[in-house]
């Protein structure tokens, strides 16, 4: 069993480090992530300028990159062979509802999810990060049931964990995802040279949190796993545009 970690918190994060620890014997861990911090960098390549691929004194590997970079190069220049799974994370903070159009977590597990292989990624939802050995005994969990039981197709599975102790949760429940409330403005501020300078406002609050979804989930202490798809197209609109089109 050969294990590809990667995150988009960066090769230093305790996340990723918790998560190397918890999958420890195993199989063969492989670990890709970014330099530096690329939070929020989405499903992005980087395409204007060349990637490096340096290892650090812990024996992980870094890309000045995203995470896409970080699996995209992994897995189609790096390896001699592919790995049996993908594991994303931990991420300190919730990827929930509309978070994955975001995440860079998840944006590292699709990438594994479109090169063919089966792919997890995991959340701690809370920026606290008190409790990532919770994520990563969960974390443990689903790739050895993995071993024992692979899915015998590629799947993309998101993950999120409450940020309690792991004798606390009260379970694992299979969800899809909930939306959120538009996100808070943005908030103007005054840079030392006068210019007017924005920060991107926090996310919005839950909008569709009813039973079945993540954010329901999370609240009631429960482990949430929601299997994702990459197909966009709008199905049921297909014949609105074909008549609008004519």
């Amino acid at each position: 069993m050969h294990i590809l970690l990667s995150n988009d918190d960066g090769y230093f994060a305790p996340g990723l480090a918790a998560l190397a620890e918890a999958l420890t014997g195993l199989g063969e861990i492989t670990v890709v992530a970014p330099e530096q911090n690329r939070s929020a960098a989405s499903h992005s390549l980087t395409l204007d300028r060349p990637l490096f691929l340096r290892r650090a004194d812990n024996g992980f590997h870094f890309v000045n990159g995203t995470p896409t970079d970080c699996v995209h190069l992994a897995v189609s220049g790096m390896l001699e062979k592919l790995p049996d799974i993908i594991v994303s994370g931990i991420n300190r903070g919730a990827n929930m509802g509309d978070d994955t159009i975001y995440s860079g977590t998840v944006a590292a597990a699709t990438e594994g999810y479109l090169l063919g292989l089966p792919s997890i990624a995991i959340s701690l939802t809370s920026f606290e990060g008190r409790h990532f050995a919770t994520a990563g005994q969960v974390a443990r969990e689903l790739v050895a049931r993995f071993i024992r039981d692979p899915i015998r197709q590629p799947v993309l599975l998101n993950v999120n964990v409450p940020d309690i102790p792991h004798d606390e949760l009260r379970g694992t429940e299979v969800t899809r995802l909930g939306r959120r409330h538009k996100a808070e403005p943005v908030v103007p501020m005054t840079s030392p040279r006068n210019d007017t300078v924005f920060w991107i406002g926090a996310a919005g609050g839950a909008a569709d949190a009813g039973p079945g979804t993540d954010f329901n989930a999370i609240e009631r202490g429960c482990v949430s796993v929601t299997p994702l798809q990459i197909d966009l197209t709008h199905s049921a609109q297909l014949g609105v545009v074909r008549d609008w089109i004519k």
